[in-house]
């Protein structure tokens, strides 16, 4: 029985993908390594049959036209054997000790009846043309080395978030809840730990740093410059969000609250971006966005409007815009996303 299986998306990710695949290697027979190479044009298909060769029992390689990330990660989801499923991007990697430990509790959930749900770490942001690293926890949110609900959540804090990074879930509830990200779209990690979390019943946090989340190469999806290029994806992605998820027909109020919470931070995401690129196009295509929330649910708009991220946000003038600016630039600068 594969443990855990993990997809790895790639495109034209000749240059680092050995090294991402490397360091999920040792988890031996247990996992399957699931490189989903996305219409590359470069030898990631080549790279990826080598390493089906040499590791049959545990690399599958899985070729296909160019979708983007979205399509590479649901073909993972479809192809997984693993009673747990991650992704790991091509371009980042994992810490070994804490691949391990991670690995011998996912051994003792698989035995369970009932599996739990989600498994969480921390991540690490390793930004090597800078040396800057932040370690991102999870710690103040969940208490450690317990199976808990959501309402054994400690807090919820605004910034600190459930990335796709800190994510394990189990395999059958991404497909019991149908989740399908989208075709040729940038930034479908926000759907990833959005729309599942609340077919999650049961989490369990380990507090180690296991994912290592490399920034730096050229033309990330991160960049500041390329985040305005693809505003349109960003807020294609937002739309999705507020679609997607009733936060008020939540029951439980920690995940209530905790759904509140990032959608904001998302939108506020998507309006300091709209403000970034100092172009009145994106100014209205924000104000639209900031409409729609508030024509599909006056209780979330209000939620997001008058929270405190939210609340800077929507500052009128131009004043309001360099307030937008501004807190976006302190967020970059204490987390160092990009």
């Amino acid at each position: 029985m594969k443990i855990l299986s993990f997809c790895v998306p790639c495109y034209n990710s000749s240059a680092y993908m050995r090294k991402c695949i490397d360091s999920l290697l040792p988890g031996g027979d247990e996992v399957e390594i699931l490189i989903v190479d996305d219409g590359s044009t470069d030898k990631t298909a080549e790279i990826a049959d080598e390493y089906e060769k040499t590791y049959p029992n545990i690399v599958r390689a899985i070729h296909q036209e160019n979708g983007g990330h979205g399509a590479a990660v649901n073909a993972g989801i479809e192809n997984a054997t693993g009673v747990y499923f991650k992704v790991v991007d091509s371009d980042d990697w994992v810490d070994r000790e804490a691949y391990m430990k991670i690995l011998t509790k996912l051994r003792e959930f698989a035995k369970m009846r009932h599996p739990v749900d989600m498994h969480l770490s921390n991540f690490v942001y390793e930004k090597l043309s800078t040396g800057h690293e932040r370690r991102m926890l999870l710690s103040p949110l969940f208490p450690e080395d317990k199976i808990i609900g959501w309402d054994g959540m400690k807090r919820n804090i605004k910034g600190f978030s459930i990335l796709m990074h800190s994510v394990i879930y189990r395999t059958q509830l991404l497909r019991d809840c149908g989740l399908k990200l989208p075709k040729h779209t940038f930034y479908v990690d926000n759907l990833y730990v959005y729309i599942p979390l609340v077919h999650v019943k049961t989490i369990y946090y380990m507090n180690v740093e296991f994912y290592r989340y490399y920034i730096g190469r050229e033309g990330q999806s991160v960049a500041e410059q390329t985040m305005i290029r693809r505003i349109d994806q960003q807020l294609r992605v937002n739309y999705m969000m507020i679609d997607a998820v009733d936060p008020w027909k939540v029951r439980e109020p920690h995940l209530r609250r905790y759904l509140l919470s990032y959608l904001e931070s998302v939108t506020v995401i998507s309006t300091s971006i709209g403000y970034l690129s100092k172009d009145p196009k994106n100014y209205k295509k924000v104000e639209d966005l900031w409409d729609y929330i508030k024509k599909h649910d006056i209780r979330t708009y209000r939620h997001i409007r008058y929270g405190v991220l939210g609340g800077a946000m929507r500052i009128r003038g131009n004043f309001g815009k360099k307030m937008g600016v501004f807190f976006y630039h302190i967020a970059q600068r204490f987390i160092g996303f990009n």
